[in-house]
Formats: structure tokens, sequence, C-alpha cells
């Protein structure tokens, strides 16, 4: 029913593959996942990449890999996206693209590589299908973020039982419905829309934005469990894995 998938770059991909790093994201998540998948974007030697992929593979951390770029301009033609029309943010989308076009479950869940749920967190995403089933309004769910309750719920304008309602979308976490994802939707534009960064042009999130502001529909956000979100150093592999370690109790 349920996907798992995130995406590694070249400044990252041994911190997500040489430590337990993606394992603790997934672990954290607190669900039996019909599938895990990692999607590998913009790197240098895909080879070598590709080999740390496959141990965590036969450790049954994933199930599956795809290299990005290999999917990428099926996956623009399916969306019927032009690449041009990304004005600069087309690496900061292809991979979320790929990853609807490819998913085989009724529900995806995506976490950016810099995201993961707290320690200890609560299961939601049982609920969150629930409410999505009920009412087609909600297409996406995601918990709070960096533990910013009260930033949450200012950024909604209603509440139902353990969720915040809202109009926003972000990149960081999604759980969506993957049929709803699959239709051509990536199109709209609105002017709320306009708060995303402009380096990142016409990038995924902010896509997505505008086709639910301009259909009224909402996201779903939880009050009672949080994700982090927290950039990755780009810096050594080492100094990568005592930032990690640091954070790990979080």
């Amino acid at each position: 029913m349920v996907t798992f998938e995130t995406k590694c770059y070249e400044n990252y991909f041994q911190l997500m593959l040489n430590s337990n790093y993606l394992e603790t994201m997934i672990e954290r998540c607190n669900y039996k996942f019909d599938k895990k998948i990692l999607f590998i974007n913009n790197v240098s030697d895909i080879n070598q990449v590709k080999t740390y992929a496959n141990k965590s593979v036969s450790k049954g951390i994933i199930n599956e890999f795809y290299v990005v770029e290999e999917y990428a301009q099926a996956a623009l033609d399916f969306f019927k996206i032009d690449k041009e029309s990304f004005l600069g943010g087309y690496y900061y989308s292809i991979a979320e693209l790929v990853s609807i076009f490819l998913c085989k479950t009724e529900y995806l869940l995506h976490f950016s590589s810099d995201s993961m749920m707290l320690a200890n967190s609560e299961s939601w995403i049982d609920d969150a299908i629930n409410i999505m089933k009920q009412n087609e309004k909600f297409i996406v769910a995601n918990p709070t973020w960096n533990n910013l309750f009260n930033e949450a719920k200012n950024e909604s304008f209603d509440e139902i039982e353990n969720w915040f309602v809202g109009s926003g979308f972000s990149d960081q976490c999604y759980l969506i419905k993957s049929d709803v994802f699959k239709n051509n939707i990536y199109n709209f534009h609105h002017k709320c829309s306009q708060r995303y960064p402009k380096y990142g042009g016409e990038l995924f999130e902010k896509r997505v934005d505008s086709y639910m502001r301009c259909n009224n529909l909402y996201r779903l956000t939880n009050k009672n469990c949080s994700y982090m979100h927290e950039n990755i150093p780009k810096t050594s592999y080492l100094n990568q894995i005592n930032w990690f370690d640091r954070n790990t109790q979080k």
C-alpha cells in the first residue's frame, strides 16, 4: 500500500549508504512499508554509488534503487513538462517526479535526504490515509516540521482531530496518494506560490502548491509528531558522521 522513498546526491551519498543514516530514516517512520526505494541523482561516479546501494539492498534496508536520469525524460513526457520550464529548478525537482512516475503502490511517502522523523515518534501514516480516503480534498499529509507546532498551526486555517488543515506543500516530507500526483497537475500557477525561493525556479514543490491552491485542495499536518529538517553539511564524510551522531538523539 505504501512506498517509502528518498534520494541521495553527490555531497552525501556516503553518509546515506555507508552509515546507518538511511536505515534510521526508515526505522523512525515506525511503519511496515511495501516498498523502500532510493533514488540516485546527480552523482559523479554512478558505479561507485550503485555499489553502495547494492549493499543496502543486500542488507534489506531498501528493496530497490533507481538512477534518476535514466527515467527523467520519460517522466517529463508523462507529466507533459518541458525541461526548460523549470527555470533553474530541474535538479531540485526531477527526482521527486521520477519517484511518482515509477511508484507502484497506492500511497507514497517521501523524505528529502536531510529530513527524518524525530526519535520515538508515534505512527501517523495510517491515520492520514484514512482521512484522505474519506475526503478527496486532502491530497497530502505530513508531520509538523522541527517541532514548530505553533508555526504549523498559524499556517493552517482549520483543525480536525490530530491534524491542522492548510494549503501549503513542502518537499521535505509528504505522504501522497500516487494516482492524484500521476495526473497532469504540474503546470498551474498561483500568486501565493511565488513565496518559494527564486533560485529554485519553477520547482516541483512550487508547482504542487500552485495546483493545490488553484483547485482548493489541502494538506494535513500532524499535531502530535514532528520530523527534523537540517541541512547536511557539505563537508567530509567523517564530519558528516559526527554531525549525524550529534543529531541522532533528536
